[in-house]
């Protein structure tokens, strides 16, 4: 069995866990999210405690445990903390603004670029050069966050473009005659 899937997830005064025989929901302040659970794992709440118990002792039960633990490990944090990815804008013109629930982006092509935020994922601009992606759920947020990206991604020779907060960005040098 997966070490992660032996380990409990915590849950904190003012979340609630409502587990059915395929699906779990946890609700908390910022909303309620939900998994399915497939074959061969259960999950059993224990006092303040949700703990992943495999039913038969098959390897696709066990590598699912850890699997699912994860994921509810994100869906607890996601109800209470929330989960949030920033990008930055390099280049001179790269601009974005929030407007609602679209993303209005200048990246230098001959038109703008409107990105429309799928449901439960907010989006702001502290400066035309930031993004701010937030959501409940770990891999909505990262997937809008990689679609942003992809409209224009970092460029090794100048570093122009879309990239994380995070990401380093290694520039090339240049071809020398």
């Amino acid at each position: 069995m997966s070490r992660i899937g032996k380990s409990p997830v915590a849950v904190p005064a003012g979340v609630e866990v409502a587990i059915a025989p395929d699906s779990i929901s946890i609700k908390g302040p910022l909303g309620t999210a939900q998994q399915a659970v497939t074959g061969g794992v259960a999950v059993e709440k224990e006092g303040s405690e949700l703990r992943i118990k495999v039913l038969d002792g098959s390897s696709q039960a066990a590598a699912m445990s850890g699997t699912l633990r994860a994921l509810v490990s994100n869906m607890v944090t996601g109800v209470t903390k929330g989960f949030e990815r920033k990008l930055q804008l390099v280049g001179v013109g790269y601009r974005a603004q929030a407007q609602g629930d679209k993303l209005n982006l200048t990246l230098g092509f001959s038109h703008p670029v409107v990105h429309q935020m799928p449901k439960g994922i907010t989006v702001a601009t502290p400066t035309q050069t930031e993004i701010l992606i937030k959501g409940i759920d770990k891999q909505v947020v990262g997937q809008v966050a990689a679609e942003v990206r992809s409209y224009r991604p970092p460029e090794p020779y100048k570093g122009k473009g879309v990239r994380y907060s995070d990401e380093v960005v290694v520039i090339k040098e240049t071809k020398k005659k």
